[in-house]
């Protein structure tokens, strides 16, 4: 009986080491079901998501959504810390006989364990077996190793979301708030800045790349909310993949070498982290010919040559069904602000007084 007490401790010792590992070392996407962050993660954040898009407030809702990436990492190192104690108190009940004085119950196994594993100390319980003193010994570097991999992988997120919404925000004064890619590319060619299109291209292609690389190696990453109530950073990123695939597909003249660049990297970003939330959605373009009219109009009067109107409808929604269902899903999931052209709006009852894309018809799909 023991025995087995034991083996269940060390079980769930290494179980949560290698969950901790795999969320704060390794560089790179990992799997498993037997990952406890990813289920803390799943469970707390569609309680935060129903309490918020259950609220009538659009500030109050973005507080609460906005409240989660910070709160789901302090809640990841008390879930890690917690699991860590049950471990090695289950470990060190099975070693009872080597603690003096002999610990009365489970309980007072699991408090001798969390005044070692948080390097407490008070001295009311010993360790006198070789066995235990390693024990009692390893789950005070465990302690102290996981409080310092933690606060540092929290410095590291917030660099990465620093780095993230530098652009997120720059692009707020292109594309507007909620983002646009029309209103992109118009605001390029009204300012007299088409010449710097290719470099804004160029930009976003890296900012999709970084975002691929750190997204999903640190999936928590993704719940960390946008700084201004009408961004998003799914909404940006579809926002530049709308703008490239009008280029691409819409507008005859200046060069498209940068914008197939953006749009590759962007719709491979949107593919891998839609594939990993596991929220690939259905094929469809989500958008009306009326409004691919009402966008080719727009950029004609900014001063944009473009590709006869049938012909620019067919490639448009042959390109944008390779990504729009995927951005959809992800705005869904993430509750993104209503955006023109990008997610589903239909769940979400947003009242922002700047948020003119939100639709009237609240079953269309932008």
């Amino acid at each position: 009986m023991r025995f087995v007490e034991g083996l269940a401790g060390a079980l769930l010792i290494s179980l949560t080491l290698v969950d901790i590992f795999q969320s704060v070392v390794v560089p790179r996407a990992s799997s498993g079901w037997l990952r406890f962050s990813r289920h803390v993660l799943r469970i707390s954040w569609s309680a935060f998501r129903r309490a918020g898009l259950r609220t009538r407030s659009g500030q109050r809702r973005e507080r609460i959504l906005g409240a989660f990436g910070p709160f789901v990492v302090i809640l990841l190192l008390v879930v890690w810390v917690t699991l860590l104690i049950v471990g090695f108190g289950t470990l060190l009940d099975a070693l009872r006989d080597q603690i003096r004085p002999v610990p009365p119950d489970y309980w007072a196994s699991l408090y001798f364990a969390g005044t070692a594993l948080l390097t407490i100390g008070f001295g009311d319980y010993t360790a006198v077996g070789i066995p235990a003193r390693f024990i009692s010994l390893a789950a005070g570097a465990t302690g102290l190793g996981t409080f310092a991999l933690v606060v540092t992988f929290l410095f590291s997120l917030f660099g990465s979301f620093q780095r993230r919404e530098i652009e997120v925000v720059t692009l707020e004064a292109s594309a507007g708030a909620p983002p646009s890619g029309v209103t992109f590319l118009e605001t390029y060619r009204r300012a007299g800045m088409i010449d710097q299109l290719d470099a804004a291209f160029e930009r976003w292609q890296r900012w999709s790349a970084e975002v691929l690389d750190s997204h999903l190696a640190y999936p928590v990453l993704a719940y960390f909310r946008s700084s201004h109530d009408n961004d998003s950073w799914i909404s940006s990123l579809g926002a530049i993949m709308d703008a490239a695939t009008l280029v691409l597909t819409t507008i005859e003249d200046g060069s498209k070498g940068w914008a197939k660049m953006a749009s590759w990297v962007g719709g491979h970003c949107i593919e891998d982290l839609a594939q990993y939330f596991r929220l690939d959605g259905e094929a469809f373009v989500g958008v009306e010919f009326e409004e691919f009219v009402q966008a080719r109009i727009r950029l004609e009067a900014a001063g944009y040559a473009l590709r006869p109107e049938s012909e620019s409808w067919e490639a448009f929604q042959a390109k944008r069904l390779t990504y729009a269902g995927r951005v959809n899903s992800l705005a869904r999931y993430w509750a993104s602000p209503p955006a023109q052209w990008v997610g589903d709006r239909s769940p979400l009852r947003f009242r922002h007084a700047t948020s003119a894309a939100v639709p009237q018809d609240p079953t269309r799909v932008g």
